[in-house]
C-alpha cells in the first residue's frame, strides 16, 4: 500500500468517526491544537499525519491508534 493510500485511509477513519460522535471539524481541531484547515486535509488525505495528533485524536476519541489503520 502506498503511503497516498495510507493517508486517505487514516483521513476517512478520522472523519468517519468524528461525524459518528457528532463533532464538528473545529471542535476536534481544537482538542486536538491544530487548525480546522489543518484537520480537513488530514481527513482529504492531503497531508501526512504526525504520530502525536494520531495519537490525540486516538486518545480524544477512546479508540487504539490501529483503529486509523
Amino acid at each position: 500500500m502506498g503511503i497516498k493510500k495510507i493517508r486517505n485511509k487514516i483521513g476517512r477513519n478520522i472523519k468517519s468517526l468524528r461525524i459518528e460522535k457528532g463533532l464538528s471539524q473545529e471542535k476536534l481541531a481544537e482538542y486536538v491544537n491544530i487548525s480546522r484547515e489543518h484537520l480537513s486535509c488530514l481527513e482529504r488525505g492531503k497531508y501526512s499525519i504526525n504520530i502525536e495528533t494520531l495519537y490525540n485524536i486516538a486518545k480524544f476519541f477512546e479508540v487504539d491508534i490501529k483503529y486509523f489503520f
